[in-house]
């Protein structure tokens, strides 16, 4: 597609220090979420929706949103219209990843909602910058404090529509060494509400 930023998407995932699988998109459904957000294939988003369902990034560790497919959602499925919020991409604790709209003439930037601490965090970065980092390789140190010894096996044998539930909690002090902690497989769904019920007990 003539100025595509997809080339650009593509030439970093090549590059990526870690495996990187695009999903097969849905050419209908892609259509449908490109109208539905109002964006072109220029853009590093509209690239990602357009030419795939989803991105698992490191071993499926991280799961970059797009048309949707095979247990993905697609982009528009995870979009709270009230606040204007578009969940871009999960992990596989069930911590999420949504680009939120700024100060009024400033970009949106990507936050994310650890498991670990229940609470958003501006990571400062529009979504291009953000997802080049990824594919750059930021997840490795990241989630230095959230992995255990042979997750790579674990991320890789769950579906793309579940998550790790790990007891306890790893915002608990208890839960801290994820090696130590009881792992399941669980919806991703469930885990995700998991999570922020907990953030809504605390208050956090």
């Amino acid at each position: 597609m003539n100025g595509s930023a997809w080339d650009e998407v593509l030439a970093a995932a090549q590059a990526a220090p870690y495996p990187v699988e695009m999903r097969a998109p849905d050419a209908e459904r892609a259509e449908s979420c490109l109208a539905e957000l109002g964006i072109t294939t220029r853009s590093w988003l509209g690239a990602v929706v357009a030419h795939t369902g989803g991105i698992l990034v490191d071993h499926g560790w991280l799961r970059v949103l797009g048309s949707g497919g095979d247990g993905l959602p697609d982009i528009v499925a995870q979009a709270d219209p009230a606040s204007r919020w578009l969940v871009v991409g999960c992990d596989a604790l069930g911590g999420q990843f949504a680009w939120v709209p700024a100060a009024p003439g400033a970009p949106p930037t990507v936050h994310y909602f650890g498991p670990d601490d229940l609470g958003w965090l501006d990571l400062e970065q529009g979504y291009a910058d953000w997802l080049h980092a990824v594919l750059a390789g930021s997840l490795t140190q990241f989630y230095n404090t959230l992995r255990w010894p042979g997750w790579e096996t674990e991320v890789a044998a769950i579906g793309l529509d579940e998550g790790i539930h790990t007891w306890p909690p790893p915002s608990t002090v208890e839960g801290e060494d994820l090696s130590k902690a009881s792992r399941k497989a669980v919806p991703m769904a469930e885990l995700v509400s998991f999570h922020h019920e907990m953030a809504r007990q605390l208050g956090a």
